[in-house]
């Protein structure tokens, strides 16, 4: 299993990343993750140096597509472009109708889900569980890539899978080379199979035979939290962009971290204290302004532990702002706290890695 990062240092190709007509800022992508990936969150990736981001994952079944949930994430107001949506489920005719509605919507790019090893996605037959059954998966890539993806104004189709249904069932090449086949505009592959669900190693090796298998792009994802990872990684698979999920929780500064390392071999220093509560403020007060009081508050809690990851007495800080009833007193108890570890910098203790 190839997982230590050489100390040799390697330059990324310079080409730039297209998919369909978009030219991207850089080859260094946001992670679709269900709760996390929100409007906001995304937008600040991209501030802080991603070069693209996939929304949340977005049902296909036309019964939820009214939901508040659903609607808020195909909010795309103001987003940076390209917008891409990325939409799950089991039925070709209802993925091709999600994906027209999405691209109606805004969607300039539709990624179809089959990576999620979620029970609750899994269970009906969506996400990983798809790679049990190959002749699906070409039914379900046939129908969303006639839906958008033909003709003059055709929408980009891209796919995200794992490497297989377990370690005795890996098909990541089969599937790959079926979706350049059907048209698919780009593939990205997380190194695990559904069973591995996020545990283990993420298996680089795999993801280098299946970019040595087609000739459309082919983005790493898995494991990437540093940038001496990212650079091990663009080196070791050949792939053509990578994507990033669980280590920009609390750190979406990675990117430009990354970004800077493969640019000039050097790495930056690690974020002030002040910088790191200038950031979650601004994330903060947009992830409330998008979400409104109730929900704001409590989904908010989650990006605030991970901010506050590594800092001292950050478990117990925790414990008492879950305990905030209101969007303004939470967020005044995270400014005390942060200003509290401004007066301790000298004792002030902050993980760099996820």
């Amino acid at each position: 299993m190839l997982s230590n990062p050489p100390q040799r240092h390697f330059t990324a190709p310079t080409f730039l990343m297209k998919i369909g007509p978009h030219l991207l800022a850089n080859r260094l992508f946001v992670a679709p993750m269900a709760g996390v990936t929100d409007r906001p969150f995304r937008q600040l990736c991209k501030k802080l140096g991603a070069g693209y981001a996939v929304s949340e994952m977005i049902a296909s079944n036309a019964l939820l597509w009214k939901s508040e949930k659903t609607q808020r994430r195909a909010n795309h107001q103001g987003e940076f472009k390209p917008i891409a949506v990325q939409i799950a489920g089991a039925d070709p005719a209802m993925m091709a109708a999600a994906a027209k509605l999405n691209v109606d919507h805004g969607a300039q790019i539709i990624d179809i889900n089959m990576g999620c090893p979620a029970k609750k996605v899994c269970n009906v037959a969506a996400g990983s569980a798809l790679l049990r059954d190959e002749p699906l998966v070409e039914k379900i890539l046939e129908a969303v890539v006639q839906a958008v993806g033909v003709g003059p104004d055709a929408v980009p189709v891209t796919l995200k899978i794992r490497t297989g249904w377990d370690r005795e069932h890996k098909n990541a090449i089969a599937i790959a080379q079926l979706a350049e086949k059907v048209g698919i505009s780009m593939l990205t592959v997380h190194g695990r199979t559904k069973a591995d669900l996020y545990h283990g190693e993420a298996e680089y090796e795999t993801i280098a035979a299946v970019k040595n298998s087609v000739g459309i792009p082919v983005v790493a994802n898995g494991d990437i939290n540093t940038p001496e990872k990212a650079q091990f990684v663009l080196q070791t698979t050949g792939a053509d962009a990578i994507m990033i999920g669980r280590a920009a929780q609390g750190r979406p500064w990675i990117f430009r971290e990354i970004n800077h390392f493969l640019e000039t071999g050097g790495k930056l220093p690690t974020p002030q204290i002040e910088e790191i509560q200038s950031i979650m403020n601004a994330h903060l007060l947009d992830h409330y302004e998008f979400y409104g009081e109730y929900i704001g508050l409590r989904t908010a809690r989650k990006h605030i532990g991970w901010y506050c990851k590594g800092l001292r007495d950050s478990h117990a800080f925790r414990q008492r702002m879950n305990t905030a009833d209101d969007c303004k007193t939470q967020l005044q108890m995270v400014n005390d706290f942060f200003d509290e570890m401004k007066s301790h910098s000298d004792q002030l203790l902050f993980l760099e890695a996820a």
